[in-house]
């Protein structure tokens, strides 16, 4: 396989320009994050009806603007599978997440083709390609690019074509091309993509409601995520989570109690960066008490509420199967316990298509307007009687 591989401001935008009159066009991307927090993108492939190209984004003096150009064009489809670190990336480089979008891997689940297919299952059923993954793990910022890496890389792209044909019009044949949109317009939210460091503290588990504990690891959570994104390291070799947990339990505010902290050592707590760390420790422990983070404390489901989940799971079940759509698309298992226990369940199964196909249901089933049955040892849903209803 040849495979065209740009190297240069000038011919990237000559590719671009080609492109920017595709109906749709295919993307994808190699990076490394390892070492860093932020990835480093290594190399874009890209392709149109008739082209394809990976584009060597470390090329010495290159210059990716007409590719974030391509990539926010409102007139052409950009098509990923499983796009959100794809996203990410760009989002990060240029301020913008691509758009309008379609991710092939939400839409194989709207289709019925299982949960988070992969790309190598999808080429493989749609595009009747078999893929050598050999290459998926391999040093992508390492130059030369091999030329077995850069037939892996493209494949990712120009398989992508049939598959996108293939869902594009089994979605428009089923009418469920609005599902995918929905998703689409979530998918496409620069929220969705920003590294606050105030909201840094809701990724580590804790199971602690305390507000002062709160409000300590809210301040020592944002004090690593700004070290981790200003010195572009990953959050753990700043600081692990257990260490910060341990710091917002005990509150050090002296270098002798911060040291002791393990995992973190006496050279960190006496230098500059143990300073700004018992500063924000401080900060913590002055919040007002109205200014602490809250969350919730963690209910078991109201006594009897168990046989209803057992029974919203079945009916989950037996819905997708009869619509063939993906189980993990509609509800989680914590949502169907908000849907056991709260009259107006604020969950994704509650709203738009996703409550067409079972959210009305699952609330006729607690109401008791529907009933879930055997016959011919088969399980039915069956709509009850009014003046059944009545009888009982």
């Amino acid at each position: 396989m040849t495979v065209t591989l740009i190297t240069t401001t000038e011919d990237l935008a000559a590719l671009c320009r080609r492109l920017a009159s595709a109906e749709f066009i295919t993307v994808d991307t190699e990076f490394m994050r390892e070492t860093t927090f932020w990835p480093i993108l290594c190399l874009a492939q890209v392709a149109g009806p008739d082209e394809a190209a990976a584009i060597d984004t470390m090329a010495p003096g290159i210059d990716l603007a007409p590719l974030y150009e391509l990539l926010a064009d409102p007139s052409v489809l950009k098509v990923f599978h499983a796009a959100r670190q794809d996203l990410e990336i760009f989002h990060h480089l240029d301020g913008r997440v691509p758009a309008p979008l379609f991710d092939s891997q939400v839409a194989a689940m709207v289709c019925g083709f299982g949960e988070q297919v992969s790309y190598q299952a999808l080429a493989a059923k749609l595009a009747g390609a078999r893929l050598d993954k050999s290459s998926r793990f391999t040093d992508w910022s390492h130059r030369p690019l091999s030329q077995r890496q850069l037939e892996y890389a493209i494949g990712d792209v120009t398989h992508l074509r049939v598959i996108y044909e293939r869902l594009s019009a089994e979605l428009d044949k089923s009418g469920r091309a609005a599902w995918v949109a929905e998703e689409m317009t979530a998918l496409t939210d620069p929220v969705l993509y920003e590294q606050l460091p105030a909201n840094a503290w809701r990724r580590i588990k804790s199971r602690s409601t305390d507000g002062r504990f709160l409000a300590v690891l809210s301040q020592v959570a944002a004090w690593r995520e700004k070290q981790a994104q200003g010195r572009d390291l990953p959050r753990n070799r700043i600081l692990r989570d257990e260490s910060l947990l341990e710091i917002s339990a005990r509150a050090p505010i002296t270098v002798e109690d911060l040291a002791r902290t393990r995992g973190l050592g006496r050279r960190l707590a006496e230098g500059a960066m143990g300073q700004s760390l018992i500063a924000a420790v401080k900060a913590g422990v002055v919040t007002p008490e109205e200014d602490r983070p809250r969350v919730a404390k963690p209910r078991p489901p109201a006594r009897g509420a168990g046989p209803v989940i057992e029974l919203l799971k079945v009916l989950l079940k037996m819905r997708c199967e009869a619509h063939d759509v993906a189980q993990r698309l509609i509800a989680s298992s914590a949502d169907l316990e908000r849907i056991a226990t709260e009259n107006k369940a604020d969950v994704p199964a509650m709203a738009g298509w996703r409550r067409e196909i079972f959210g009305e249901d699952a609330l006729a089933l607690k109401a008791g307007k529907l009933a879930l049955s055997i016959k011919g040892g088969r399980l039915r849903v069956e709509r009850r009687d009014p003046i059944e209803e009545a009888a009982d």
